[in-house]
């Protein structure tokens, strides 16, 4: 079993002024390290509209590489504007993953979750892709279309993108929408873990079939397979809940974890995850929405807790390495 040490949370929307875009929100954290510093990218809201419906972009945060509970800078606006009329990203940007271009410092590859709105359900999602040319302080859209889309053997919400490279391919983790389950006459997405792989970023082959096994429910839900390389095997943590009456405690989002040693066929071992929810606070009811990545000779966890991050994120510590 993994050990880690939470530290806190380090980031809180409600806290940021004059930007009426984050009024709420900091979900499914992302880094990028700098010398003097960790950039943070999430997810935020502003208020809703007239009829209640939320929009969502996504932004970053700086924090002191020497103290990460010191914010340094907020981003002004967004990482990108929202879609165009019709466009599938029209209504969200939400969640984002970024990663820099081999050997260039300065350019940096971001993918992320472009959201419609749907009338037989509340939502469509396929995965986008945006480059910076200024070390990931804006982003410009590859085009106005998605780079992985719904397709036959993946017919709805592909979101919760994660990129990695791991030797000279490109590899993005993801989540395919299974089934729609009506729960008290409300449309919930139940949806699992996949991946696709590219010799370019571009163009990508989706291997078309879950790569985790359900354990709560058979339609238990997973979301955010964050997947790091230690110690002669893969090292995978992500989230997952009950498909009903998950907003709360008892059935809410909870930290998993499974290992491989080829990408393909994992075990999943969540008791190793070594992170749940904490008996009082901001993440009490549940844990959710992990990146894990190294600094300083440490490996550290940015992670959500109750609300799915309306209040912000945090981060934990490991004791000891990744084996």
């Amino acid at each position: 079993m993994f050990k880690w040490t939470k530290l806190g949370k380090v980031f809180t929307p409600q806290e940021v002024g004059g930007r009426p875009w984050l009024r709420e929100f900091a979900q499914a954290p992302s880094t990028l390290v700098f010398d003097s510093y960790v950039r943070v990218y999430f997810s935020c809201r502003p208020a809703p509209d007239a009829k209640g419906q939320y929009v969502s972009y996504s932004s970053w945060v700086d924090l002191d590489r020497r103290d990460l509970s010191r914010v340094l800078r907020v981003a002004e606006q967004p990482i990108l504007p929202l879609g165009g009329l019709g466009e599938f990203d029209e209504f969200g940007i939400y969640p984002v993953s970024v990663i820099r271009e081999p050997g260039e410092s300065e350019l940096v590859r971001a993918y992320y979750a472009g959201w419609t709105r749907c009338e037989s359900v509340p939502f469509n999602v396929a995965i986008g892709m945006a480059t910076s040319m200024d070390g990931g302080t804006t982003f410009t859209r590859a085009g106005p279309g998605p780079v992985l889309s719904y397709s036959q053997h993946e017919p709805f919400v592909l979101s919760g993108p994660k990129i990695r490279r791991f030797g000279d391919d490109w590899t993005l983790f993801y989540i395919a929408g299974r089934k729609w389950k009506l729960v008290d006459g409300r449309a919930e997405p139940v949806y699992k873990i996949r991946m696709a792989s590219s010799s370019d970023g571009v163009a990508w082959t989706p291997l078309n079939r879950d790569l985790i096994e359900s354990r709560v429910e058979p339609d238990e839900a997973q979301a955010s397979p964050d997947v790091i390389y230690a110690n002669g095997r893969y090292h995978m943590f992500f989230c997952y809940r009950h498909s009903s009456n998950y907003r709360g405690r008892e059935f809410g989002y909870r930290i998993g974890y499974a290992s491989s040693t080829d990408l393909q066929r994992w075990t999943r071992v969540d008791a190793r995850a070594g992170l749940d929810v904490s008996e009082s606070g901001w993440d009490d009811e549940m844990v959710s929405y992990p990146h894990v990545f190294e600094l300083d000779g440490r490996t550290y966890m940015a992670y959500l807790g109750n609300g799915v991050g309306r209040h912000g994120f945090g981060l934990a510590v490991l004791d000891g390495i990744l084996e």
